[in-house]
């Protein structure tokens, strides 16, 4: 029996009937929503002091541990797939490219919104394109970010486009060039990707008397880049797998046919790289004679990091790719993306100005936490509207058999 699937722009244009049904979910969704907006209004009105408990000696806190640094990693599966299937020529991974750059460019777009949150004069965001400081890393960050966020539209616009085509004829147009580009557009991608990622890491290197000398490290920069390529391929199966779950009925056969091999394949990569990953951080705390912070309570939040978060997942990577076990790989993704969580905000908050007395020590109020969570239902919410509207996990028919 053949396979079913919803295709959203044979009906209406807009169908929100799913955002709109009284479910648990949605219910969470709008309270979440409501509150966020909420305190949006105070943020920005009343300053960041009124919600935040950041202060000059913690002025960077959970929305850029988490919105930003993990944000930013765990949206790397754009260019983890597209270098895959476009440079590296595995085409299995074709069904797998739409969902990964729709996921990266949400990400990377609600970044750029968290950021507003987080800065004292959030007007003067576009600032650094008119008096660019060209020896700054916080520089070459926002400007890599903002390039690649300019990539991932580009990429993305094909959905859009595919969507709209029969209402606006002329965006077919647009679809063919980008098309033509893929190539270009994914090099430049991953070029932008290696920059920024690892420049993320490089904003701690000025901090050596305030991030604790197990997470310190002149590498830092090269850890947070194969931190993003484990991050990225484990977000797509992790995404991949609630996406399995709440929205099945828009994916076609062909995505349901390759599903399970993007996942086995992607399994084997990132356990190779975790295993990297790993015997680089202790590789680089042996040569820093760190081992006498390995007794302490610091140490073993660092040894339930990379033991647990990265070694374990890349044995569990390679046993499930290795007995081609859906459930092992999905669960060594969970456990990566969680893992990668957890070490960014090991170097952002619980590991930085680990000499301050408990009392003088940066904790996110609650406000700061309500509105991390409003943004990533955000996220989610968006992402939602997208795959119930536009071709993501499934060809448009109209352009069926088409390379993208």
């Amino acid at each position: 029996m053949s396979h079913q699937i919803v295709i959203p722009t044979r009906g209406k244009l807009f169908n929100m009937g799913e955002f709109f049904t009284m479910t648990p979910g949605n219910i969470v969704t709008a309270v979440i929503l409501v509150g966020g907006l909420i305190l949006s209004i105070v943020r920005f009105t009343m300053g960041i002091g009124t919600v935040a408990n950041l202060s000059d000696v913690q002025p960077w806190g959970m929305w850029i541990g988490f919105d930003l640094l993990c944000g930013v990693c765990l949206a790397a599966g754009g260019y983890f797939t597209t270098v895959a299937c476009y440079v590296m020529g595995m085409k299995h991974f074709h069904s797998a490219v739409r969902p990964a750059v729709t996921t990266a460019f949400l990400g990377y777009a609600f970044v750029v919104v968290a950021l507003l949150y987080d800065l004292g004069h959030w007007w003067r965001l576009p600032y650094m394109f008119f008096f660019p400081g060209t020896t700054s890393v916080l520089f070459e960050v926002g400007l890599c970010v903002a390039t690649y966020l300019t990539v991932l539209f580009v990429e993305f616009s094909v959905c859009p486009c595919e969507w709209l085509a029969s209402k606006f004829p002329i965006l077919l147009k647009w679809r063919t060039l980008v098309n033509k580009c893929t190539i270009i557009l994914t090099i430049f991608g991953v070029t932008l990707s290696t920059l920024h990622q690892s420049s993320l890491g490089s904003l701690y290197l000025i901090a050596p008397g305030k991030l604790h000398p197990l997470w310190y490290s002149p590498f830092i920069p090269l850890f947070f880049f194969v931190s993003s390529m484990a991050a990225g391929g484990s977000m797509v199966i992790f995404e991949g797998m609630f996406a399995h779950k709440g929205v099945h009925h828009y994916m076609d056969e062909t995505h349901l046919k390759e599903a399970d091999e993007v996942v086995f394949s992607f399994a084997k990569a990132i356990s190779f790289i975790l295993f990297a990953y790993f015997m680089l951080k202790f590789t680089d705390m042996l040569v820093q004679a760190n081992e006498p912070y390995i007794f302490s309570g610091y140490g073993l939040i660092w040894l339930i990091e990379v033991f647990g978060f990265v070694l374990f997942p890349a044995f569990l990577y390679a046993k499930g790719s290795r007995e081609r076990n859906l459930s092992t790989c999905r669960k060594a993704a969970a456990m990566t993306v969680v893992g990668i969580i957890f070490n960014r905000f090991n170097v952002s908050m619980i590991a930085y100005n680990y000499a301050l007395p408990a009392a003088d020590r940066y904790f996110p109020s609650l406000a700061e936490v309500w509105i991390s969570c409003f943004v990533v239902t955000m996220i989610v919410t968006v992402y939602r509207f997208v795959v119930y509207h536009m071709p993501v996990l499934y060809e448009h028919p109209d352009f069926k058999g088409e390379e993208h």
